[in-house]
């Protein structure tokens, strides 16, 4: 086969899986299947990685790489990517290490912190600890209030609290507990909600900014905010003054780099009154159904769907 047409590569899909985001990830997967599709290949299987034949149908299907549309555990933190390395398949966005770094705030953070992006003021504890009620005043006193309350390794708003007073601390601690062994502490940045898709490998580019707006009835960008029509939440252009704008898809492109991203990621940030673009979290595996914020920057960047999943298959064979 003349693998000069990408397009004649055969592609598994891999969605669905063990994570809170399995439903996400399966409306993902079968939105990219069909982008693929009306992109021109013919040879593309929707696989569900929790399936009891997954392993049998990945191994014996003849793929030539696999297009990862997994989201949270299992999925986005590393642990698949590990099992297509170990069966030497070429496949979509990040390695590894770079996968389970990312997935893990409090680690990426640090590797943020140190390559000069700001980063919300924060603090680790885990799953199984309750702050008492002198530990939670403490925490109060050093990051002041409201406070994010959330899992250090989970996605998709899923486990996250906003605390408003010290006493609701150790309930939002529990409930963050439940999705993984470590929760993360984080005082509230407050200012205007951005996030910065970038694509690409070795040379990312910025795709345009989109200003996420969680509107009258939420708090912020929550669970059910996140899955209603875009139409309703993304505002783009972001409305930020050009230095401010230009300075945050830097940031997002360098955020890409440090961790050594590929193929895709989304860096969302909080821009503070001065202008300075604060870092929350990085997605290395963003969301790709109709409603996601990636494809629809992209489309705002005159990329559309099934032509961004042709370059993606492209990043995964490079």
């Amino acid at each position: 086969m003349d693998k000069t047409d990408v397009t004649q590569c055969k592609v598994a899909v891999l969605a669905g899986g063990w994570s809170d985001e399995r439903e996400i990830s399966l409306d993902s997967g079968r939105a990219c299947a069909k982008a693929l599709g009306q992109a021109g290949f013919e040879g593309v299987e929707l696989l569900d990685v929790a399936a009891d034949d997954f392993l049998q149908r990945l191994t014996s299907g003849g793929f030539d790489v696999a297009f990862v549309a997994m989201h949270g555990r299992y999925g986005e933190d590393g642990c698949v990517q590990g099992l297509l390395e170990v069966l030497h398949m070429p496949y979509t966005f990040s390695g590894v290490l770079t996968s389970a770094v990312a997935t893990e705030k409090d680690y990426a953070k640090s590797q943020f912190r140190s390559a000069g992006i700001p980063t919300a003021k924060g603090t680790k504890l885990s799953a199984g600890h309750v702050p008492d009620e002198a530990e939670a005043n403490n925490l109060v006193d050093r990051l002041g209030l409201p406070l994010f309350v959330k899992p250090a390794a989970n996605g998709s708003s899923y486990g996250i609290s906003m605390v408003h007073k010290a006493s609701e601390l150790a309930e939002a601690v529990r409930r963050a507990g439940q999705g993984g062994q470590r929760v993360i502490v984080e005082a509230c940045v407050k200012g205007t909600e951005i996030t910065v898709p970038v694509i690409g490998n070795d040379d990312p580019m910025a795709l345009p900014v989109v200003e996420v707006v969680a509107g009258a009835d939420a708090e912020f960008y929550d669970l059910k905010v996140k899955y209603e029509p875009s139409e309703l939440h993304h505002v783009m252009p972001a409305r930020l003054d050009p230095e401010v704008y230009e300075r945050a898809q830097r940031l997002a492109v360098l955020a890409h780099k440090t961790l050594g991203c590929r193929g895709a990621s989304r860096s969302d940030f909080i821009v503070t009154a001065d202008g300075t673009p604060v870092i929350l979290e990085i997605n290395t595996i963003p969301g790709m159904t109709e409603t996601s914020l990636l494809p629809d920057s992209a489309r705002h960047a005159g990329i559309e769907f099934p032509e961004l999943c042709r370059r993606f298959v492209e990043w995964a064979l490079e």
